[in-house]
C-alpha cells in the first residue's frame, strides 16, 4: 500500500474534496491526539492508496490560524503517524524570480530558514538531523514531468526562503533575501521541512507564486500585496496541484 500525507494551507481547502471526487472514495474524518495538541485529518483510502489531508491553519474554532501560531509539531507528528511514504507539503510562496510568475507552481530545491525559533521534537537530548538533500530528488523529477505537460515547460526549481509572518515582508527585506540566493518566500516551509528532516520521511515541496515578493512586481516596485488576491490567486491552482499529486501517486514506486 502507498501511503501519502498531503499538507496544504493557503486558497486550498478544496483540495481533499476534490480529491474524493476524483477517486470516487469518501473522506473519513479523525482526529490526532499529540503532546502538541489535537490536529484534524482527513483520509481516504482506495484499493492500495492511503492519503490524509492536513490543513496547517487548523483550529477549533475554524478560524484560520496566523503562520506564526502554527503548532508545526503537533502538524507533523499527525502526518508521520501514518507512516507515509512520502509527505507532500503544498506551499504558496511569494515569487522574487521572474522564473515563476503569479499563478505558477514550482518545486523547492532548498531552502534558506535563519529564524529565531528552533523547531525539533528534540528539546532534551541532541538530535542533529541531516538537511543535506532536504527534498525527494524522485518526486521532484516525477511533478517536474507532469508539469512540464501542464505548464509547457520544466517545473522550475526555487530555493525558498523562510519567514515568520504573519506581516508580508518589506522590500529591504526581500532584497536581502536575494541577495544571500531566495528566489521565492513563504512563511511555513522551514518549520515543516526542519521536523520531517527529523523523522527521515522523504518530502516533495509544490510551491504556488501567489503574488510577487514585496517590490518585485514588474508592474510597479510600490504595488502593495492584497491578501484577498492571494488567496484567490492560490485557489485558482488547486486543480493543477490535484494532478500533480494524482501523477506523483501513480508513478511512485516505493
Amino acid at each position: 500500500m502507498l501511503r501519502v500525507s498531503v499538507i496544504y494551507g493557503t486558497g486550498m481547502s478544496d483540495i481533499s474534496n476534490l480529491f474524493s471526487v476524483s477517486l470516487n472514495s469518501p473522506i473519513v474524518s479523525i482526529r490526532c491526539e499529540s503532546n502538541w495538541g489535537t490536529v484534524p485529518l482527513s483520509i481516504i483510502k482506495k484499493n492500495n492508496l492511503q492519503i490524509s489531508f492536513l490543513n496547517r491553519h487548523h483550529s477549533i474554532n475554524n478560524h484560520i490560524t496566523p503562520p506564526h501560531s502554527i503548532k508545526h509539531r503537533g502538524n507533523i507528528h499527525a502526518v508521520a503517524s501514518f507512516s507515509p511514504d512520502i509527505i507532500i507539503s503544498i506551499n504558496s510562496v511569494g515569487s522574487i524570480s521572474s522564473e515563476l510568475k503569479p499563478g505558477e507552481i514550482g518545486l523547492a530545491s532548498d531552502i534558506i530558514d535563519f529564524t529565531e525559533y528552533a523547531w525539533s521534537f528534540h528539546d532534551i537530548i541532541a538530535h542533529h538531523s541531516d538537511r543535506t538533500s532536504n527534498f525527494d530528488t524522485k518526486a521532484i523529477e516525477i511533478v517536474s514531468e507532469v508539469l512540464k505537460q501542464i505548464q509547457g515547460s520544466e517545473a522550475t526549481r526555487l530555493i525558498v526562503a523562510q519567514c515568520n509572518g504573519p506581516q508580508f515582508e518589506s522590500p529591504a527585506e526581500i532584497n536581502a533575501l536575494e541577495i544571500l540566493g531566495a528566489e521565492a518566500v513563504n512563511m511555513t516551509l522551514g518549520p515543516e521541512s526542519r521536523l520531517i528532516s527529523e523523522l527521515s520521511i522523504p518530502h516533495v515541496s509544490i510551491l504556488c507564486s501567489s503574488n510577487w515578493a514585496s517590490g518585485k512586481n514588474p508592474k510597479g516596485s510600490k504595488i502593495v500585496i492584497d491578501h484577498k488576491e492571494v488567496e484567490n490567486t492560490s485557489g485558482s491552482m488547486n486543480k493543477i496541484v490535484l494532478e500533480c499529486i494524482n501523477y506523483l501517486i501513480m508513478n511512485y514506486q516505493v
